[in-house]
């Protein structure tokens, strides 16, 4: 007797079935994985990369090199001012930060950090892109004593305007941005100290990284993550992983990653491994017709690439979504 399902028009595929079952087998293991680690980090923060001069239960500000300071956020303690990853870099005659944050207070928090530190308010601020959890919290630095520059590329600027919640406040502290070109370089000196602002278009349209040339630390934004999977949300996935590739040739000796904690070059070649992998899965469930939403489902790192906590089971399916409008959705 036939199956009337196997004559549907909605049925899968052989091929589309055995990619389905091949994409399953680690699925449970990684839902299982993903809380364990989740609630394990919400006990046990992120071992520092170096000595931590500041600590709140959103985050922590740790020395990475002579004047540089990185805040690792620790969001899965559930407090988050500041979600995103960020930093200071120090030089004779200004001090830079990196990122707004999610909430003004976190902006505030370093910035009266890098008063303590250096005995400077920031001088400049750079907003690596312009998510929420990097932008909205930009009014913090505005400081009636001192002057603080924003500094991001015109479409940055211009989408954080547009960011929810509506704030007058984030508005002001934009409206003055010193605006970076989108396809140079931009040095910046602290006076005996000069940071290279590096444009590209991988996580969202419009992103920058920071390198700290003399220290070798590079801030990269959301082009890097560190035991947390990416959000592809905006990215178009065959350029994130060129500008991860592109940071690690750079070969720093510190990496500062948008969220997760501070690496090192293995760090950085674990997350590349990663971003393959989620290649080579979505090219496997494209080319056998598989939905996106289905492979997203399905979908399962090997054992071999660690654990990796997910904000929300739904950036599997982000990621397959972002690869599908790269490769023609289905």
């Amino acid at each position: 007797m036939t199956d009337p399902a196997a004559t549907s028009p909605n049925a899968l595929s052989r091929r589309a079935f055995l990619a389905l079952a091949a994409l399953a087998a680690g699925a449970a293991h990684l839902a299982l994985a993903g809380r364990a680690l989740a609630a394990d980090r919400r006990a046990s923060p992120w071992a520092p990369a170096g000595a931590v001069v500041a600590r709140e239960p959103f985050g922590a500000l740790e020395r990475v090199a002579e004047g540089v300071w990185a805040l690792v956020s620790t969001p899965f303690a559930g407090d988050r001012t500041t979600l995103s990853n960020g930093g200071l870099v120090a030089g004779r005659d200004g001090v830079l930060a990196v990122e707004g944050f999610n909430q003004p207070a976190g902006a505030r928090w370093l910035a009266e950090r890098a008063r303590e530190l250096t005995g400077r308010w920031p001088t400049h601020v750079v907003v690596t892109h312009y998510h929420a959890d990097h932008a909205n919290g930009l009014a913090g630095y505005r400081d009636a004593d001192a002057r603080c520059a924003v500094h991001g590329t015109a479409a940055t600027r211009d989408a954080a305007l547009r960011n929810a919640p509506a704030d007058p406040s984030r508005e002001a502290a934009l409206r003055d941005a010193v605006i970076l070109p989108g396809d140079a370089d931009t040095a910046l000196d602290l006076g005996g100290r000069t940071v290279r602002v590096r444009p590209f278009a991988a996580h969202t349209a419009s992103d920058v990284a920071v390198l700290v040339d003399d220290a070798e630390v590079a801030f990269g934004g959301d082009l890097l993550w560190n035991g947390i999977f990416p959000n592809y949300v905006d990215a178009t996935p065959s350029r994130l992983g060129a500008a991860a590739r592109a940071l690690r040739r750079d070969g720093r000796g510190r990496f500062v990653p948008g969220h997760g904690p501070v690496g090192r070059a293995p760090d950085v070649d674990r997350y590349l491994a990663l971003l393959d992998e989620a290649e080579r899965a979505a090219r496997a469930a494209h080319a056998a017709g598989l939905p996106a939403t289905d492979a997203a489902a399905a979908f399962a790192l090997p054992a071999s690439l660690g654990e990796w906590t997910l904000f929300s089971r739904a950036f599997h399916d982000r990621a397959f979504a972002a690869w599908y409008r790269e490769l023609g959705a289905r």
